[in-house]
This record gives structure tokens, sequence and C-alpha cells, in this order.
């Protein structure tokens, strides 16, 4: 259910702090509802709490729960009330009885009876799940948010931890109490620190003492300690580096770096300045070294053959078949960040498929304009030479004339082949024409020879047209050699 969160907190709650203190956006993400519903926070509960909720009247204490726990809507659906939705419920529950009395089915009416005492027993009152101290994100927030897996901390730090956040909850998580006009609608869903379940009593976090009575601001010094530690400035430091220079950053980048990092208290923009201005940011072998997740592919693949597009679901689709559905990967620490995880004969087989299906018009709502390269018009065969300025003038707007001499010899002679093959073949039929498994046969020597060696042994056909993805028709050799260069390897590089 947390899907219908996300957008939300990419953008509102992501964003907007991206370049201010880490601070801050630990701050931001501790109060999203996003992240309090997806680690089961706001369900966090002091053990001491429930004394002082018992001494409530019933009604106030159900309501109460009910704007905390969207697990006890049911109880309130049952409780008093009047809006027509309740009356309904309370006739058919009604006309149910008056069925069971009458004797129409009096196993059926012996089994409702039975079910009724179990519920009104005093054991078996508590029908929601019982609340208490979670973990959750207490771990979460060390392991993966701040000192990382090797911090320092200890599992009596993560029991700490999560008792300085009981309280931090959703304000009527299911808008109950707006739709009763008992409370604010526009508060509903929104972040709510509740002190009546805080854990108020002392509590030592990586040897800093709380005081007891701190109230919200236990969460608060927790974040604190936790964004000045030395741990989090290297965990942040490393993860930085590894997006933005390679999959295996050296100490001492990562070093300087965490030192920037420490400096600035944190400030996101001087540890990017100081990635940034770093030696191993400029060298050779850091130029181009990481690989385009697939959403990064399909984005500098509209944006360079000048494409427009709507951003619709069938951009989205082919994003997914490439290997990042958007929004979906189930694990807390996100998309990965390595080439290992891109890299791999089927994801190569779907990038060079999607380079086809765009090139050739065949993404709903995503159109591309080829017209507009000097020899790009016409749809037939391409002399010789005019072939070889095409891919040039190509490679000069798609790669910046970043190809190799290497790339754009693989490329020449993979497009000979196919006229040589076109003109001495039948016309393609479902069973003979080449697709994109073929294609990336042109772009061995710059990725990862190994794998592009796989793929092309993943092509049963012989040689021949190159057909646009799932259909049987063949592109123009513009088009071809437009989607060949954004199947390169140095295309595939960020």
């Amino acid at each position: 259910a947390d899907r219908w969160l996300l957008v939300s907190y990419d953008r509102d709650t992501i964003r907007p702090h991206t370049l201010g203190k880490f601070k801050d956006l630990l701050l931001a993400t501790a109060q999203s509802p996003a992240m309090l519903f997806y680690l089961d926070n706001f369900q966090r509960v002091s053990p001491t709490a429930a004394q002082g909720a018992s001494r409530m009247r019933p009604r106030v204490k159900r309501f109460f729960e009910t704007l905390t726990n969207p697990q006890m809507s049911g109880a309130a659906d049952a409780g008093q009330g009047t809006t027509p939705q309740r009356r309904a419920r309370m006739n058919r529950r009604r006309a149910l009885r008056r069925e069971q009395s009458n004797g129409q089915n009096a196993q059926m009416t012996a089994a409702a009876e039975q079910e009724q005492a179990q519920m009104t027993a005093p054991p078996q009152q508590p029908r929601r799940q019982r609340r208490g101290i979670n973990e959750n994100y207490a771990r979460e927030l060390m392991e993966l948010h701040t000192l990382g897996v090797e911090g320092g901390y200890t599992q009596k730090d993560v029991q700490e931890v999560a008792r300085c956040f009981t309280g931090w909850t959703i304000f009527d998580p299911r808008g109950l109490g707006g739709m009763a006009g008992v409370t604010n609608p526009e508060r509903a869903g929104t972040f709510f620190f509740n002190a009546r379940l805080h854990d108020d009593g002392e509590k030592v976090v990586l040897g800093h003492k709380i005081p007891a009575g701190g109230g919200i601001n236990d969460g608060l010094m927790v974040l604190d300690i936790l964004s000045k530690h030395p741990s989090t400035a290297k965990f942040i430091a490393t993860k930085l580096a590894r997006r933005f220079v390679s999959d295996n950053p050296g100490p001492a980048l990562v070093a300087r770096t965490a030192a920037a990092y420490t400096k600035s208290e944190g400030d996101i923009r001087e540890t990017l300045r100081a990635l940034f201005a770093s030696p191993e940011f400029n060298a050779p072998e850091n130029y181009r070294a990481k690989i385009k997740t697939p959403f990064e592919l399909a984005v500098s693949a509209v944006r360079s053959l000048g494409g427009e597009t709507n951003g619709g679901p069938a951009l989205h689709q082919w994003i997914a078949r490439m290997g990042e559905p958007l929004y979906m990967y189930q694990a807390p620490t996100g998309y990965p960040d390595t080439a290992e995880h891109w890299v791999n004969t089927g994801a190569l087989l779907e990038r060079m498929n999607f380079a086809l299906a765009l090139v050739s018009g065949r993404i709903n709502g995503t159109r591309v304009n080829l017209s507009r390269f000097a020899h790009a018009s016409g749809s037939g065969a391409v002399a010789g030479a005019d072939k070889s300025r095409l891919v040039d003038e190509f490679a000069a707007s798609i790669l910046q004339g970043d190809m190799s001499p290497k790339t754009k010899a693989a490329l020449l002679r993979q497009l000979n082949e196919a006229a040589a093959t076109t003109n001495t073949s039948p016309a393609p039929s479902p069973t003979n024409t080449t697709t994109a498994a073929d294609a990336p046969t042109m772009t061995t020597g710059a990725l990862s020879n190994e794998e592009f060696a796989r793929v092309r042994g993943r092509g049963g056909a012989r040689r021949g047209e190159m057909s646009a993805a799932g259909s049987n028709a063949p592109i123009p050799e513009a088009a071809r050699i437009a989607a060949l260069i954004l199947g390169s390897p140095e295309f595939q590089r960020q």
C-alpha cells in the first residue's frame, strides 16, 4: 500500500532537501508518512503508554486509537454513530440476527452464537494487533541511512533509538476522523507526535545520554547524533563516490569526501563540491566509467535524438523491461548503483530492443525525428560514403563524437553485412528475420566483450534486415544506424 505515498515521498520529502543539510533530510524522511507507514513506525508505542490510555473514556480511547492505527478502523465502524453507512451496517446485522433467530439454519445460528461468545469473552476482546516497541525504523535508520552495517552500533542502541521514536505517528491515517467531522481533514495522513504514546524515560544512544522527559526532542537528538557521527560521514561519502565516480571508489577519495562532510556539518552541497573537484573524479580511468540505469538510458536516448514524450505507461513499460520498474524496487536500499546489476545478457538484449522500438516510432506517446540529420532522409539504402558520413553525424549528435574507431568499424561492418544479405536473400519472415539479439555484435570491445559475445550467441537467426522490436517490417537504414549507436558501449555509459 505504500506505493501510493512514493511519488509524494520523492517529490515532497527527498527533492527539497537534496542539496541542504543531511540532518534536515533525515528529519524530513523520519516524519514522512511514507517512511512511518513503510516501517510501521507510526504504530510504535511505549509499553507504559497503555496504562495512561486505559484511563480514558472507552469511546474517546477507541477513537484515539483509530487515529493512530488503521487496523482499528473495524472497531471504530462497530462503535456508536449515526452516519448512513453505520446505520446500514447495523440494519444488516439486525436482519441477520432475526434470520438466525427464526431457526432457518440452526447449525449456522449455533456457530454464530459460539463465535459471538468467543468475541465477547474477556481474553479475546483485543481484536487488533498488539502494538509496542518496533525496531524496524531504528535499525534501518542506522544500517541504511546513516552509520552503515559496520558503523559501530549495537542491538542495545537499536532498542534505545526505537524508544526515542515512540509516539512519532500519523494523524488520522485513514481519514476517519475527518470524515466524521471530529478532526481537521487537512491534517489527515500527516506527521503527528503523540506524547501519550512516547517513552519518556532516560535513554543512551551510542554513548550519548538522552535525559528523561524530552518528548519529541528525543528523536531529534538521535538524528543530530547520527548525522554528526564519523561512520555516517564515511558511509555517505562512499555512497556518493560510488554514484558519481566509480563502482569501487578508492579509500583516499572516500576519506577526503568524508572530511568535507564533517567540516561542513553535513552540508550535501559542499560534500559534492569536494567530490567533483577531486582528482579521481576527473581521472581518465573514471571517465564514463559508470553504466546508465535503464531510466537514464531511456531519458538520454529520447533527448539525444531530439524526441518528444508524454512520459506515459508505454515508456514506463520499456524501462521496466530493461530492469528498472519505477517505484517498484522492494528492498529498502533502492536500486543498486553498480554495473554488475545492470549489465547482463538479458538486459543488453532489452536495451537494444528499446533502441529499435524508439527509432521505429513504436513506443506510444514517444516520437523521435531523424529527418533533422542531413543524410537521414529517405527510407532506402545509403551508399557507402554517405553511410560513413551518416554514422559520423549520428555519433556527433548522440555521442558528442565520442565513438572509438573500433566501434565505428564494427558498426559499418554490421551495416554492410546486413545490406549484402538483404540483396541476396528473400524478404524476411518471422523465422529468418534478425532482431535486436544480433544487433549488439557490432558493439564488442568497449563495454564488455564477454557480455556482448553472450548476447551474440543468443541470436539464432541468420543475418538480414534488422526489424523493429515486435515487427517483421524492415526499418530505414538511418534508423538502424541510430539504434546501433544507442546500443553501443559508449552510449551505455553515463
